[in-house]
């Protein structure tokens, strides 16, 4: 696994051995960069079930200001600590040790508002509506938010979450990516 594209583009990533994370093969993160941007100018990133970093990581090397990394395995959270120190730019990133829905708890007192947010969570625990609902009521995203979900291709996620609309759904193999903008 590697960095797809942008500053850190060809940067080798370390992934977590055995079943307990599922990184996104670079052909599936390639092709979310490639729906939703490929290239930002700045905004803050999300990524809730950041396993290696590898979905922060590429948002930040292909222009995000900056990501918070979210991940409560122990030995996961070491992979991202070294893939995140291969950048030599760890002030751009914030590491959260916690479950999803806590981190998005604690980032509610944080005021941070985020333009980018990534949810790839273990296919079998998805509640990705929930977490996208507590992102809604608690006003963590901005008006330009673009939600870019990965699920197994037998997930059927809603076309309207709040004020996210489904602009795209593409399936990969057995995995599905499912985009959503803000809509006024």
């Amino acid at each position: 696994m590697r960095v797809v594209s942008g500053e850190y583009g060809g940067r080798k990533l370390k992934t977590l051995s055995g079943n307990n994370t599922r990184p996104t093969t670079d052909k599936v993160k390639g092709a979310i960069f490639n729906m939703i941007g490929p290239y930002f100018d700045g905004g803050v990133a999300l990524d809730l079930f950041s396993g290696s970093g590898s979905l922060g990581i590429e948002a930040v090397s292909r222009g995000m200001a900056e990501a918070v990394l979210v991940e409560k395995n122990f030995r996961a959270m070491e992979i991202i600590r070294e893939n995140v120190a291969m950048t030599k730019n760890e002030a751009a990133f914030q590491l959260m040790k916690m479950p999803a829905n806590q981190a998005i708890q604690r980032l509610v007192e944080t005021e941070t508002k985020f333009d980018l947010v990534l949810l790839d969570p273990p296919y079998a625990k998805q509640e990705i509506v929930k977490q996208i609902e507590l992102l809604l009521d608690n006003t963590l995203l901005t008006t330009k938010a673009v939600v870019v979900c990965e699920t197994d291709k037998a997930v059927e996620l809603p076309e309207k979450i709040g004020n996210l609309k489904e602009r795209k759904r593409q399936d990969y193999g057995i995995t599905a990516v499912t985009i959503y903008d803000w809509e006024d």
